[in-house]
């Protein structure tokens, strides 16, 4: 019987040895979402520590325009996913990198590329609901914006970095949390800003109609102030706003910098502990 005893908790204890190395495939992985029938490629990252003992904070990093494709790991070469490379160590949560296609923007039908990944590594990796931040750079900072006006409840902090709130280029203004399409508002007053001098815009009152939508969420923007791409205005009104709502809302402005701002971004420290000290607050608990 002792013998018996023995020799059944030995595979007890083999069999969960094993599960726990299968369970430990970590780095940059492949993963796949579904879209209109069609399979699009992202990464995830997992710590190389990762334990499913313990519930890991998780990071939704959108990409800029340049990474745009169909290879699924573009996404993770410029930003986020270069400063973990660098250093590993300062970003220990399970973070997910979103690819769009080719010539494609954020909007509602290629929202489910990020959101649809998001739910999908919640279900696959133990993981922390209640600290999942969002952030992106250039492109994905307007999508950052965007997600969040859509889903304030999902994130507990947000990170905007050289982001557009729309209104140059193509990229269509955003509009309020709980709409499907985009906002005709602000096209209203001021010229001297946009692209196209057809359009007049009222840059305060497209911030504010944004601060309004995302005023639950602890936000930390950045923007460099020699911006040619997307002009620093852009985040000093909308912390401006921010500021007018009452939100908790941080705002780095780096000098004598362009458009990429995002290597100071993920490479402050100030930053990244704030951001992993932020967990969903009943301001911002889920209603979905």
């Amino acid at each position: 019987m002792g013998r018996s005893l023995f020799m059944l908790l030995l595979m007890l204890a083999v069999a969960c040895s094993l599960k726990d190395s299968l369970a430990q495939e970590t780095g940059f992985l492949d993963r796949t979402v579904l879209l209109d029938d069609s399979e699009h490629a992202y990464q995830v990252y997992v710590p190389r520590n990762y334990s499913s003992r313990q519930d890991w904070p998780v990071i939704v990093f959108l990409h800029g325009a340049g990474e745009r494709g169909l290879d699924g790991m573009s996404s993770t070469h410029v930003g986020l996913g270069r400063a973990i490379r660098f250093s590993p160590e300062k970003w220990p949560a399970i973070v997910v990198f979103p690819q769009l296609p080719p010539e494609e923007n954020w909007h509602p039908g290629t929202e489910p590329l990020a959101m649809d990944a998001l739910d999908q590594t919640l279900d696959e990796f133990a993981t922390d609901k209640d600290r999942v931040y969002l952030t992106g750079l250039s492109m994905g900072g307007y999508g950052s914006l965007f997600l969040a006006t859509r889903h304030p409840n999902r994130f507990a902090a947000l990170a905007p970095v050289c982001p557009s709130i729309g209104g140059y280029y193509d990229y269509p203004l955003l509009l309020a949390a709980d709409s499907t399409t985009f906002s005709e508002s602000a096209v209203a007053i001021d010229t001297t800003n946009s692209t196209d001098s057809t359009t007049t815009i009222d840059w305060a009152l497209a911030s504010s109609v944004i601060a309004e939508a995302i005023s639950g969420l602890p936000v930390w923007l950045h923007h460099g102030d020699k911006d040619l791409v997307f002009p620093v205005h852009i985040s000093r009104d909308l912390n401006e706003a921010l500021q007018a709502q009452g939100a908790e809302v941080y705002y780095s402005e780096y000098p004598e910098t362009g458009h990429n701002s995002w290597d100071n971004a993920y490479t402050s420290d100030d930053f990244i502990t704030w951001l992993f000290n932020k967990r969903r607050t009943l301001k911002s608990s889920p209603v979905e």
